[in-house]
C-alpha cells in the first residue's frame, strides 16, 4: 500500500507541475485511463505517468506546451483505430492531442483498452514458453 501512495503521489506532483490548463487536462486523461482499467498500477516512469499491469505498461502520458502525448502507438492501436487516429500528428510510436480540444474520452478509452490486450497477450505468450 505505501509503495501504490508513494507512485501515486509521484503521479500528483507531475500534474501538479503543469501548468493549470494543461493540469486540468491531464487529469481528464488520467480519469480516463483509469476508469478504462481499474485495476491498473498507476507509477513514473520515463519521468511521466506510465500505467502498469503485471507483464508491462499499458500507456504513458505527458503534457507539454500546446499538446499531450500518449505513448506507445503500437502498431496494433494505429492498424485498428487508423481511421479516428487520422489527422493526428504521430510519430515514433506517439500520438499527440492539442490541448485546446476537448478531451476524446472514447478513443483515448478504445487505445488503452487495445494496449491491455497486447500487454496481456505477451505476458500470456511468455508464461506459455
Amino acid at each position: 500500500q505505501a509503495k501504490k501512495a508513494l507512485h501515486r503521489h509521484g503521479v500528483e506532483s507531475y500534474l501538479a507541475s503543469q501548468p493549470p490548463a494543461t493540469r486540468a487536462v491531464l487529469e481528464r486523461v488520467r480519469a480516463v485511463i483509469r476508469k478504462a482499467v481499474p485495476t491498473v498500477e498507476e507509477c513514473i516512469s520515463y519521468q511521466i505517468p506510465a500505467y502498469k499491469l503485471p507483464g508491462g505498461t499499458v500507456i504513458h502520458f505527458a503534457g507539454w506546451k500546446a499538446h499531450f502525448s500518449l505513448y506507445p502507438a503500437s502498431a496494433l492501436v494505429v492498424e485498428t483505430l487508423g481511421d479516428e487516429l487520422a489527422g493526428r500528428p504521430m510519430s515514433k510510436g506517439t500520438i499527440r492531442f492539442a490541448l485546446d480540444e476537448r478531451v476524446p474520452v472514447g478513443l483515448i478509452g478504445r487505445i488503452v483498452k487495445l494496449r491491455v490486450k497486447e500487454v496481456r497477450a505477451r505476458a500470456a505468450a511468455k508464461t506459455h514458453r
